[in-house]
């Protein structure tokens, strides 16, 4: 009979991080090459660039905002079985839409269920490395993240070779089983055997007067566990960065979305236009761990909330040059050049928050973080494709998107500096020894349905991607 548990650090540890990394591209990279089914489906369904935008908007603003149902899925089932559910959601909604005939079906299959099925999977992974690694734990969150540098690069290469062939309602059959394979990763991911820690014995908990009162009591106790509004409302950083990251969102996404419709409309050959995308995808494998290395050095420690800030300032300088010119090598240059901002954008966006929010508040800071930042994708791409829709000018969705970006950047760096000023160096080396003790002290106790014993296990995390 197999064994049912595996050992941390263990030799399974590498096979689970390829898992990971897999389920990585396959989640994350996906909504990247939606833009090469952009015009196909506007003319199929005879719909405006903004009814057309609703459909990676839903996508991508349910692949973000469901990571505190897929935290709860993963205390209760374990991430084994959240992975392997979300890789079935994921190939029924991509299946069911390929039937879709009108935009409202596509809405909730290829949108909605293929978005929430991709961040079941994609975040249980991502937690489940936490449980496999400790000692290099760094390490393998480093090469995991490589898998959505390869998404990004093989996607669309994929996307336009079988549009060519199948039209889009065959292309996303094929895409319904390719997203199965998220279901051979999580089986995979067998549950990990660790040290357990030592009981804690704790009084009997009292029954509550009315059932009505222990029902918004444990209502309440499940928002702060998931959604830390009260960290909103205390600590000022946290307030900053959460607005700013919501204002640069609303301009972040939508190169992704349009610079392949936009390339097609001016001229530029298909097969070009979808390699825009895959040299995105390519210089991010090589550019996003490097970012990421750069950034962890102590020299950039009390820095990088700066040095995310000019990121972000970049990325929207970079839009200017793309709505300048719609030729084939300007587009290039401004992939390669987008691809540095993007890749510090994509790894610091989580460690700033890391510095600025007390661990063992991290996760429900990051829960509401990324249901706020997913109201803003939800936002962004319709709003981009009404702009479109008046203007007929796509070089004004490229400066909508410098706009967000910039105006963002200015926003979080100043806001930044007027807070440092105000709390004084004092104060900020005491809020760093804080953060560096609950670092130390935050653990969960997990349940998978694999196991019959609780189990002690670091703190789960639900993380999302840009």
């Amino acid at each position: 009979m197999p064994r049912a548990l595996e050992h941390a650090d263990g030799s399974w540890a590498w096979v689970v991080l390829l898992a990971t990394l897999v389920t990585q591209g396959l989640t994350l990279g996906f909504p990247t090459c939606i833009g090469i089914f952009f015009m196909e489906l506007q003319h199929d369904f005879q719909a405006s660039n903004s009814e057309t935008s609703w459909f990676p908007s839903i996508l991508l603003a349910v692949l973000h905002t469901g990571g505190p149902l897929c935290s709860v899925l993963v205390e209760h089932f374990g991430c084994r079985v959240t992975v392997m559910l979300g890789g079935v959601l994921a190939s029924l909604g991509m299946v069911a839409g390929s039937f879709s005939r009108t935009l409202g079906q596509l809405y909730l299959t290829a949108g909605f269920i293929t978005g929430l099925g991709m961040c079941f999977s994609f975040q249980s992974s991502i937690s489940v490395l936490g449980f496999y690694f400790v000692r290099r734990r760094a390490l393998a969150n480093a090469l995991a993240s490589a898998g959505v540098s390869l998404g990004i690069t093989l996607w669309p290469l994929l996307s336009h070779y079988l549009l060519e062939d199948l039209g889009w309602r065959g292309t996303f059959l094929i895409f319904g089983g390719v997203f199965l394979h998220c279901c051979v990763c999580g089986a995979i991911m067998r549950p990990v055997a660790t040290n357990m820690a030592s009981d804690t014995k704790e009084g009997p908990l009292l029954p509550p007067k009315t059932p009505a009162r222990g029902c918004l009591a444990a209502c309440g106790h499940t928002i702060q566990r998931h959604l830390a509004f009260d960290v909103l409302r205390h600590n000022s950083g946290y307030c900053v960065y959460t607005l700013g990251v919501m204002w640069m969102t609303l301009g972040f996404p939508l190169p992704h979305v349009f610079l392949v419709p936009y390339a097609m409309r001016h001229g530029v050959d298909e097969n070009r236009a979808a390699l825009l995308i895959s040299i995105i995808g390519l210089c991010n494998i090589f550019l996003r761990p490097l970012a990421g290395l750069v950034a962890g050095r102590p020299v950039f420690a009390s820095h990088r909330k700066y040095l995310f800030s000019l990121a972000v300032l970049l990325n929207g300088l970079t839009n200017l040059v793309c709505a300048a010119s719609a030729s084939f090598p300007v587009l290039v240059g401004y992939c390669l050049v987008y691809s540095v901002s993007m890749s510090v954008i994509g790894a610091l966006i989580f460690q700033v928050l890391m510095d600025i929010v007390p661990m063992e508040r991290f996760p429900s800071a990051l829960g509401l973080f990324s249901v706020l930042d997913g109201t803003s994708v939800l936002i962004s791409p319709p709003l981009a494709g009404l702009l479109l829709d008046t203007t007929r000018n796509f070089s004004y969705v490229f400066y909508m998107s410098s706009f967000f970006l910039i105006s963002a950047a200015l926003f979080m760096g100043g806001s930044f500096y007027a807070l440092q000023r105000k709390n004084g160096p004092g104060r900020q080396a005491k809020a760093g020894g804080a953060i560096a003790e609950a670092t130390s002290e935050c653990s969960l106790t997990l349940e998978g349905k694999d196991s019959s014993k609780k189990q002690q296990y670091p703190e789960i995390m639900y993380v999302t991607s840009v």
